[in-house]
């Protein structure tokens, strides 16, 4: 039975509700209050004559991985009109200095029936781009409906996400059954897809390893390696509360054998600073605050990097990096972005999110995989100490990142027959 239409029902009638969540996500910092409208479907910013390709990821890391298509798409056709859309303020901000000059960026619209419509009226997309999972049902049924072809892009689902759309067939399966094309990250991937409905679901492989190598600046580069010196050093990234923990006390353990170590903790979501910094105090550690400005001193124990969009910055810093969000349940972040800047890499037990890169880094000997703090220091110890497996493990990691360059050249082929009658179309917005 199709859900499609009771889906729909409910949430025009949910609108109010929806509407005052929003609404207090504002109060709470978590949505612009200044793009509010966007989430209504509304803009502020005329659509742009000609063809549209309209791309959506749900937040930083789905959108960033469209970086380096939207990159080649311009190349390819400079008359391409290109519009991401993501759902968190974070997202928004990051962008806003990476997205390619006339590149538009838009709040995607909350999922209500009506909201969409006015959304789709307004930009009228000629294709539409959904990254992973951000199936949201009302968005994408409601394009679907207009002709407008879709597909999916680096699919993955997670294994909590698919039990649930498996318990919801009646919703799933006609949104997936009408994608034109779904390009899954592995072949465990595709076989979800298709088990949800997907038609012919192709294991292309991670578009994430097309990106290119976070970006830094090279004059706060070169000052921050002055000031770091010769001092060793590692980097615990975009961590999670209970990993600073962790940082801080493997910190502790090694600074007997490593009297300059220096611990860079990179936290994942910058408004967490204050807090971070007062439980690295907490524990004895002498703390250096990015966002404030503070400098660097021989007996700084931590610097604590609480700014957004400077991970390229910290990599290169850093010769070993830790992934965060593994040590909990959140399934781990992007292990390619270290090993394509040359770290050597170490996580926690749960890279769930990431499991093939990270099984392709562990058999290539690029990362180890640790279980607690007491196995990190152990593997931070040993890297310390050995620079020739340190520098072994690095390049290991960097073969791999490297070998999957053709990634993009492979979307970029699944993408052509929908772009190609797009070519010299003039439309008035």
């Amino acid at each position: 039975m199709n859900m499609l239409p009771v889906y729909r029902a409910a949430t025009t009638l949910g609108s109010p509700a929806l509407r005052w969540w929003l609404k207090r996500r504002v109060r709470q910092g978590k949505e612009d209050a200044e793009r509010l409208g966007e989430r209504f479907g509304h803009t502020s910013i005329a659509r742009p004559a000609g063809p549209l390709v309209w791309m959506h990821g749900a937040s930083v890391g789905e959108s960033l991985s469209l970086l380096p298509l939207i990159d080649a798409l311009r190349q390819r056709d400079p008359d391409l009109n290109i519009m991401v859309t993501t759902g968190t303020a974070t997202s928004a901000h990051i962008l806003a200095g990476r997205l390619p000059e006339g590149v538009l960026h838009q709040f995607n619209p909350a999922d209500s029936p009506r909201w969409v419509a006015r959304f789709l009226d307004t930009w009228q997309p000629d294709l539409a781009l959904y990254v992973e999972s951000e199936l949201w049902p009302a968005m994408l049924s409601l394009t679907q409906a207009r002709g407008i072809p879709t597909g999916l892009l680096n699919a993955r689902m997670s294994d909590s996400s698919y039990r649930t759309w498996q318990r919801l067939p009646g919703l799933i399966r006609p949104l997936m059954g009408e994608f034109r094309f779904c390009l899954a990250q592995n072949p465990t991937q595709a076989e979800r897809m298709a088990a949800l409905g997907a038609r012919n679901p192709k294991p292309l492989g991670n578009l994430k390893f097309a990106a290119k190598p976070l970006a830094a600046d090279e004059a706060e580069l070169a000052r921050l390696r002055e000031e770091f010196g010769t001092r060793p050093r590692w980097l615990a990234a975009s961590t999670h509360p209970g990993e600073e923990a962790i940082a801080a006390e493997v910190h502790a353990s090694l600074k007997a054998a490593h009297p300059e170590l220096l611990t860079i903790v990179a936290v994942r979501h910058p408004e967490r600073g204050d807090s971070v910094a007062r439980e690295l105090r907490g524990r004895g550690l002498k703390v250096v605050r990015r966002s404030r400005g503070e400098t660097i001193q021989p007996e700084s124990d931590v610097y604590l990097a609480d700014t957004l969009g400077e991970m390229g910055l910290f990599y290169r810093l850093a010769e070993i990096a830790f992934v965060g969000g593994s040590m909990g349940e959140l399934g781990g972040h992007n292990p390619i972005e270290p090993a394509q800047l040359g770290c050597a890499v170490l996580h926690g037990p749960d890279m769930r999110n990431f499991s093939e890169v990270a099984e392709d880094l562990a058999e290539a000997g690029g990362s180890w995989q640790v279980r607690d703090a007491a196995g990190l220091a152990r593997a931070l110890g040993r890297l310390l100490a050995e620079p020739d497996t340190r520098e072994h493990q690095a390049g290991a990691a960097k073969q791999v990142a490297d070998a999957q360059a053709d990634m993009l050249d492979k979307v970029l082929a699944e993408l052509e027959p929908f772009l190609a009658p797009l070519r010299g179309q003039a439309r008035v917005a």
